[in-house]
């Protein structure tokens, strides 16, 4: 017979577990999920937190692409997984933010069917040039711009952060302008170093390695303030581009029903993985802006986000279906 002290016994160790992530998960690997392919910048960022993660937890953590879509292939896949903690999705800006406007049918909703873990990090966007455009800063690129007959830029795919802030710089500038979408960064980004597309917003994590070698130029930063790892790059807002701003932002994920305690667990061992040392000087030297928080906190700026991409997609007439 369960007796009014043991509901309570039962009740505050239930949660001191889910305060503590003192929870065991079964001996198997965890997958994590990732919607573009391998060698961007979420795949990068994915890759350093789950080593982190799986040390915390005793875990083996594998990661998972599965692009496509515009995410919706990876975001589906695991809001139909089994709900106990196994299953991992880092779901970003276009996941959370654009796709509900993108898309007048998809086959899972992000509200009813994946539940928030917490915030990952924000990556401030970077005009980025192939080195045969004439340009050093962006008033440079804006003479050169009005001068083409027409212009192509790369994205890492339509409805992606990177689309969607080329979709603004469009509404602010006026400039006539066609995407080019891919399969994620990585492809996107060796066309426009081979010159088959002239430019496109990158995020910091993505550009880093291309930028330290010299094989793109970074004209300005769609963030109020310079990134440290690319202080020599002015804001797009120093150069005249006022109230421009523009991020990727990434956030971990379960499917919804996965149990709070295990929730609380994947949250504790996010926000250690995101304060150690190793973690945060992985992200500075990649310009992210370093998030966290609760996933009620996720799901509030999850919201915000929403909204404000939503008005955009909406001016500029954008539907992926």
């Amino acid at each position: 017979m369960i007796t009014a002290f043991t509901r309570r016994t039962l009740l505050t160790l239930s949660m001191t577990l889910a305060a503590t992530g003192a929870l065991a998960y079964p001996d198997k690997p965890v997958e994590w999920v990732v919607p573009y392919p391998a060698g961007g910048g979420t795949d990068v960022v994915a890759r350093v937190l789950a080593e982190a993660m799986g040390k915390s937890l005793g875990q083996t953590f594998v990661i998972n692409n599965k692009p496509g879509a515009a995410t919706n292939i990876g975001a589906d896949y695991v809001a139909k997984s089994k709900a106990d903690g196994q299953v991992l999705l880092t779901a970003d800006t276009g996941t959370l933010a654009a796709n509900p406007w993108l898309y007048s049918k998809l086959a899972y909703k992000a509200e009813q069917d994946l539940a928030p873990v917490g915030l990952i990090a924000r990556f401030p966007l970077l005009l980025v040039v192939n080195t045969a455009v004439p340009a050093k800063d962006y008033k440079e690129f804006m003479a050169w711009a009005k001068a083409q007959p027409a212009l192509n830029y790369a994205t890492p795919g339509a409805g992606s952060p990177h689309h969607l802030a080329m979709e603004l710089l469009r509404d602010k500038t006026k400039l006539s302008l066609t995407q080019i979408p891919y399969r994620g960064a990585a492809p996107a980004v060796q066309d426009v170093i081979g010159g088959q597309v002239p430019f496109m917003f990158l995020d910091t994590a993505a550009a880093y390695p291309h930028l330290l070698s010299g094989k793109l130029r970074a004209l300005g930063v769609a963030s109020p303030s310079r990134v440290k790892t690319f202080e020599q790059v002015p804001t797009l807002h120093e150069q005249g581009l006022t109230g421009f701003e523009a991020y990727a932002w990434q956030g971990l994920m379960v499917p919804a029903g996965t149990p709070a305690p295990v929730v609380a667990t994947l949250n504790k061992a996010l926000q250690d993985a995101l304060a150690s040392t190793a973690v945060k000087a992985r992200f500075q030297v990649l310009g992210l802006e370093s998030l966290g928080g609760t996933p009620e906190q996720m799901r509030g700026y999850w919201t915000k986000e929403r909204d404000k991409w939503g008005s955009v997609i909406k001016a500029a007439g954008i539907k992926l279906d």
